[in-house]
């Protein structure tokens, strides 16, 4: 076993280690790259030959986490890993726009790179790893490619940038993005900011090539040393220079002028479609067959050709436009008359529809990926379904495309949207593209913007996209960028580059170069003329709707928040869930508690108010300390033959003395009172012990006029025997045994009536003057 290590140091003294020759030795290529305990397994095989009539890069790229890597188990019946997370799909997407410019043209047999984490430290985030993994694979191996590459992340942290930071790094980050790139260029770049500057976009995206240019060195090291700088020689196209030559000669002018025409991309397409028909025609039909393959190759090349000479060299671009003109612009809000907020925004043959819904904690969508666990307020997904562009295919499950786009707004968008306190509301973005012709995932960001604003949701501030293109030409040195491109200025162009942002900045990017040695005075001028051109499709959009609607929508189910201390989460879920279950169930309203800084945020969600005023009440009386000296409202629930129970908030409940009742003598207290009477108390005592509670009618009503209070009985002792205080009338032992008697039943009968509610009536002995002791006051009006 040849076992073979390299070791790059990142500026901060932390370390990559990648290893060959010791696991999965019969790919073409395999590496294990570590940083701290994690680690990632990167394998790429090749097939031996392309198959028939392939005329593109069949690559396929896969990462895979492994639940076992964090000590985990995987969750649903099943109990094992199963089709890939939107996160998995999201590092496939990075490793595979990374990799797929750098194969040879020519180059077509099927390629599989899989990139699996088998190792994770909790804080070290493996997506940046994945991209050198699946690089240092390739350049172990013999498979034709134009590398090596690296990724890393970087993220702006209290001003410095940071290369490869942890998961608590990027909680306090303004800028987070992903580059890959060769030793001499950058490849792609994706990330989320907090509205910065062009500037400091740029400078991050230099830190980052600086870093990756050691990351590509000790790669070609790693080739040399295993001996595998001589790749494989391949043979996967047949040419004919002849029939090359006569398809630019029949069709480059034709297709020049098709290009310049202006027409529809409907129209565009039908007549590139019938030029390379005529020239079809040409060929005997006997060979026609078997040269279709060449033809469809040679004819793209004249197509592509002609398009990019007419931009360079007249300006003109295939709708008739100017490099920096944005087609034409139109929105609507409040389209949908039923959902929460719709939006339609259309600019030039892109069209999207987008609808946002708002829900409760409950419809928060949960992540339980291998590191990362929690639950998102707010979602945005992107549908494209096939009739947008004409095409006549089924609809199908979600592709990976659609997750890419629809996390890009998402990512643009997730700034600006309120959550926690500011907005109680999960909230759902769905953006369906009926038309398409260029930046689709723009038009998402501009409908979205309008959509939250039209439902009323309090976005920070409204947010556009824009995507730009890049024509160059290497022997003139001629370049041209490109606004809001066209979809076949994307295909045929040299980069495809999307920014988003508010007035203020950048809020995230995407950028895709298929072009070496792209200048960054060149990138530079592309975020400047993006910045222009976002803020003109901002202010068209804000001509229909300048800032969020005052107030939700009639049919909006409406949801207030109040926080409470989280002493009394428990007091509001209640046994098994017992108490917030009845308040849901009486007031027919969702309730969520969220426990954030050290206090419950507690959301009612309900149809109208007067359910929500309702449960909320019923909620902070649960979560309200009683005060000594304040009257409540309450309501009777029990009477004994000393007093009566009063809940005067939810699950607490206090005694009325029988002597509290009223300034006047009281005999019975159903004289005063029955269970179900609701009335006024006052507090006049918490014991802190047992945190009983004294309460008090009497303490409301004014003093009868000449009132007096009853003379205190003095102290004394008879037949050998002491008591506290005593009354005039005298009682034998007979009479007060069976009084003790008579109060031990009211007790039992107290507990049988409210369960767990403990004998007040000792702890209630009436203090005023006017009372006698313990042994009267249970007898007040009896024998008075």
């Amino acid at each position: 076993m040849n076992v073979v290590k390299k070791t790059i140091t990142l500026t901060d003294g932390r370390t990559i280690e990648i290893e060959t020759g010791k696991l999965a030795k019969q790919a073409d290529g395999s590496v294990v790259v570590k940083m701290g305990r994690t680690m990632l397994l990167a394998t790429v095989t090749c097939a031996k030959e392309a198959k028939e009539d392939v005329d593109f890069m069949p690559l396929q790229v896969e990462y895979k986490e492994k639940y076992a890597a964090a000590g985990r188990y995987p969750g649903g019946f099943m109990k094992r890993e199963g089709r890939p997370s939107d996160y998995e799909i999201l590092v496939s997407r990075l490793i595979d726009r990374a990799l797929r410019p750098l194969f040879p043209d020519d180059f077509h047999a099927e390629v599989f790179v899989n990139v699996t984490l088998i190792s994770a430290e909790k804080d070290i985030m493996p997506d940046a790893l994945a991209g050198l993994a699946a690089s240092s694979a390739l350049a172990v191996s013999d498979i034709p490619f134009n590398g090596p590459i690296s990724e890393v992340r970087v993220a702006r942290v209290n001003g410095e940038m940071k290369i490869n930071p942890s998961f608590k790094d990027l909680e306090q980050s303004d800028i987070d993005i992903i580059v890959a790139a060769s030793y001499d260029n950058i490849m792609m770049v994706e990330g989320e900011m907090k509205e910065v500057s062009e500037a400091d976009m740029l400078e991050a995206i230099k830190v980052a090539h600086d870093e990756i240019k050691n990351h590509c060195k000790i790669q070609l090291e790693l080739t040399e040393t295993v001996g595998k700088t001589q790749k494989r020689t391949y043979s996967h196209e047949t040419n004919d220079e002849e029939l090359r030559a006569a398809v630019h000669q029949f069709c480059y002018d034709k297709c020049y002028a098709i290009a310049k025409s202006g027409t529809t991309k409907q129209e565009r397409t039908d007549a590139f479609e019938a030029l390379k028909e005529e020239f079809m025609q040409t060929i005997a039909e006997e060979e026609r067959e078997e040269k279709e393959v060449m033809v469809n190759r040679y004819y793209h090349a004249v197509e592509k050709e002609a398009m990019r000479n007419m931009i360079l060299d007249e300006s003109v671009r295939l709708d008739g436009r100017g490099t920096t003109d944005i087609r034409p612009i139109w929105c609507e809000v409040d389209y949908l008359p039923a959902a929460h907020g719709s939006a339609v925004f259309t600019r030039g043959e892109t069209q999207s529809l987008t609808t946002v819904t708002l829900g409760t904690k409950l419809d928060q969508k949960e992540v339980d990926d291998v590191l990362v666990q929690n639950s998102q307020q707010f979602v945005l997904h992107y549908n494209f379904p096939p009739f947008s562009t004409g095409d006549a295919r089924p609809i199908r499950g979600t592709s990976r495309r659609e997750i890419g786009h629809g996390n890009l707004a998402y990512r643009a968008l997730k700034s600006v949207v309120p959550t926690g306190e500011d907005n109680p509301y999960a909230v759902r973005v769905v953006s369906d593209i009926l038309e398409s012709n260029g930046s689709s995932s723009m038009a998402t960001v501009c409908a979205g913007t309008l959509a939250l604003m039209d439902t009323g949701i309090k976005i920070t501030k409204p947010v556009s996209g824009i995507a730009m293109g890049l024509i160059t030409d290497s022997k003139t040195k001629k370049y041209a960028i490109l606004s809001d491109i066209l979809g076949d200025e994307d295909h045929l162009g040299d980069m495809d580059f999307k920014v988003t942002g508010t007035a203020d900045g950048i809020t995230a990017t995407q950028m895709d170069i298929k072009v070496d040695g792209l200048p960054y005075e060149v990138l530079q001028q592309a975020l400047e003329q993006a910045k222009q051109g976002r803020l003109h499709i901002l202010g068209e959009m804000l001509k229909t709707i300048s800032e969020p609607r005052a107030e939700f929508k009639p049919h909006v189910p409406r949801m207030e928040q109040i926080v409470i201390a989280t002493e009394f989460i428990g007091a509001v879920i209640g046994t098994g869930g017992k108490v917030i279950q009845e308040i849901q169930k009486v007031t027919n309203t969702v309730i969520t508690i969220t426990e954030e800084n050290n206090v419950a945020l507690v959301a009612v969600f309900g149809e109208n108010k007067e359910s929500i005023a309702q449960a909320l009440q019923w909620i902070q009386g649960i979560a309200t300390s009683p005060e000594i000296g304040q009257v409540y409202h309450g309501k009777v629930v029990s009477i004994l033959d000393f007093g009566a129970f009063v809940e005067i908030l939810p699950g607490r409940e206090g005694m009325v003395h029988i002597s509290e009742l009223s300034w006047n003598r009281v005999n019975k207290v159903t004289d005063v009172l029955q269970v179900g009477d609701v009335i006024d108390v006052k507090l006049l005592e918490i014991d802190e012990k047992a945190g009983k509670l004294r309460l008090s009618i009497r303490a409301l009503l004014d003093k009868p006029e000449g009132y007096v209070e009853p003379a205190a009985r003095p102290h004394g002792a008879r037949g050998g025997r002491r008591d506290d205080r005593r009354r005039d009338d005298r009682r034998d032992d007979r009479r007060r045994d069976d009084r003790r008697d008579d109060r031990h039943r009211d007790s039992r009968r107290y507990d049988d009536r409210r369960n767990d509610r403990r004998d007040h009536h000792k702890d209630d002995a009436h203090k005023e003057n006017h009372r006698e002791d313990n042994n009267v006051q249970e007898d007040f009006g009896k024998h008075e």
